[in-house]
């Protein structure tokens, strides 16, 4: 990791407002001479716009003070979208009863219900269809190096 994105990560980790709030990711990026620092936060118990907003101020305020970005940027804070992958085991626990897609390692798809997050893997009941057969659950125990990328599934149940 840069020092530049270690230090913006310790700057935003000051200013949320508690240790229910945490950091998904921090990206910066360049495009025609353009840099735009996208920082992605979550909550536990979910995340409000004024959240965002108020993060953004401070770290903006600080890294101007600090003067830690080189030239102009565009500051982005926001939360992760429903199509943004799980990459942390505190994003999977705030999952905990939804339906998830997890594309594995070996191109393996499996759709089913997140149950459980252990130390380093998750469990999720996955529906079997059996031609003829009533579909019965499963339950899968997934490590996480085995899963390239999860997404949560939007149901309007």
């Amino acid at each position: 990791m840069s020092e530049l994105k270690q230090s913006i990560e310790e700057i935003v980790e000051k200013h949320l407002p508690d240790e229910s709030h945490f950091i998904v990711d921090v990206n910066m990026a360049s495009k025609a001479g353009k840099t735009t620092l996208s920082i992605l936060i979550d909550a536990d118990q979910g995340l409000n716009i004024q959240t965002c907003a108020d993060v953004s101020r401070a770290v903006s305020e600080e890294l101007e003070a600090k003067d830690l970005m080189p030239g102009a940027y565009v500051l982005e804070v926001s939360s992760p979208g429903l199509d943004f992958p799980l990459n942390s085991k505190r994003q999977f626990q705030k999952n905990i009863g939804r339906d998830i897609k997890v594309l594995r390692t070996s191109g393996e798809e499996l759709l089913g219900k997140l149950v459980e997050v252990e130390e380093a893997s998750v469990k999720m009941l996955v529906k079997k269809k059996e031609k003829g057969k009533k579909a019965t659950e499963e339950e899968v125990e997934l490590p996480f190096e085995e899963m390239k990328k999860t997404i949560v599934q939007v149901s309007f149940k």
